[in-house]
């Protein structure tokens, strides 16, 4: 009789081992692991693990097995390929990261013939929703945060500008936005200049700003190194004593803000998050992040990423765990909550995040350059596809 009691009460314990291992739900996480952009991947890794831990390890009751996948950079192909394995083999439930928009546009077909909920921690020409029913975006796009931009410059006296940006897709659509909304403002747009992804020297296109008669440069650059670079060469060169005034999106990207020194005070740009942002929120987030590594960043990547977990949160909790790609959708559709980057929704039409974009211009605080919010812009759309 004992025996057949232990008999059962393994029966048991067995079947329970087996229900929770199939309650749980695979999130595959691609981005770069490795390489010139490994911060980025670092940034996601922070964040996401940050975010399950605060939910004590479960999401809605629900164990998370994270994969991860290095794309390295910008790899379309290979992202792809990254992509399809994490469906076919490792038959993940939900998809999330992408830092750059051709690897975002590469994996659309696959998300498409797969119906797999994708959010979008980072990539941001406007189109990429619009690739697929199943994407979802947490980021941001080059025109929701340049228009409110140009339109503030063209009210404070800024009458002449040059565009200087990387010479792929969120940077020609950074130019883009730019120029549209600037002109229909009343600007002029004296040169527009391209950089080559793999700039190192930008001297001689500072040299062209510096010659051009500009008031002012609006600059897009991908996050990390290039960076770096530009606003050096800006202040190398003194762009700033001949008049001619910085303004960007993140260029002065937290990750890589103390690195600059003074050269960065002053700098203005229009963004949605700063990791200065005073809210309880944020606080939370900040400290989240401080508790999963010493080192993890509060930075647009990062926010977008926790932001991002938060949406899959979501679908999980309102498709019980189990597959159900229309009814997670359709739950993404209606999302509203506090970001720590203030209030946010999904645009039902879009599948894109809205929310607030804040001029910020660079400050020393505590001995620490911050982000210093200096007004906020309201709640803006994705201005790109409206434009489209």
């Amino acid at each position: 009789m004992q025996a057949f009691k232990w008999a059962l009460a393994t029966a048991a314990v067995a079947i329970g081992a087996a229900q929770a291992q199939a309650a749980s739900v695979k999130v595959g996480i691609v981005g770069p692991f490795s390489g010139p952009y490994a911060h980025y991947g670092k940034l996601f890794k922070d964040a996401v693990e940050a975010y399950v831990a605060i939910q004590g390890g479960k999401l809605s009751g629900h164990d998370v097995e994270l994969i991860y996948r290095d794309t390295g950079g910008p790899n379309p192909s290979g992202t792809r390929s990254l992509a399809q394995e994490l469906i076919v083999k490792d038959k993940i439930d939900y998809l999330g990261g992408f830092v750059f928009t051709p690897n975002a546009l590469a994996v659309a077909p696959l998300i498409q013939q797969s119906r797999t909920p994708t959010v979008i921690f980072n990539a941001a020409a406007s189109d990429i929703t619009a690739k697929s029913d199943y994407y979802v975006r947490t980021s941001y796009t080059l025109w929701q945060v340049t228009v409110p931009l140009a339109q503030w410059m063209a009210r404070n006296g800024v009458k002449k500008v040059v565009t200087a940006v990387t010479d792929y897709g969120p940077g020609v659509d950074a130019e883009n936005a730019f120029k549209a909304e600037f002109v229909k403002s009343g600007g002029e747009v004296v040169s527009s200049v391209r950089m080559p992804m793999a700039t190192t020297d930008f001297a001689p296109f500072v040299q062209r700003i510096k010659a051009s008669g500009a008031q002012a440069v609006y600059t897009f650059l991908p996050g990390g190194p290039p960076n770096l670079g530009f606003v050096k060469a800006y202040a190398d060169n003194g762009l700033r004593q001949a008049g001619v005034a910085f303004y960007g999106t993140a260029e002065t990207d937290e990750f890589d803000l103390q690195k600059f020194g003074d050269a960065a005070l002053g700098l203005t740009t229009a963004f949605h998050y700063s990791a200065a942002h005073d809210s309880e929120a944020n606080r939370k987030f900040v400290a989240a992040l401080k508790a999963k590594a010493s080192d993890a960043v509060a930075n647009y990547a990062s926010v977008g990423a926790w932001d991002g977990m938060a949406v899959i949160h979501r679908m999980i909790e309102a498709t019980g765990g189990k597959r159900d790609p229309e009814k997670a959708m359709a739950t993404v559709k209606a999302l509203q909550w506090e970001s720590p980057r203030g209030p946010v929704k999904i645009d039902p039409a879009t599948r894109h995040i809205v929310q607030n974009v804040y001029l910020r211009k660079v400050e020393r605080s505590g001995g620490q350059l911050v982000n210093r919010e200096m007004q906020s812009f309201g709640p803006q759309p994705d201005h790109g596809l409206a434009a489209k």
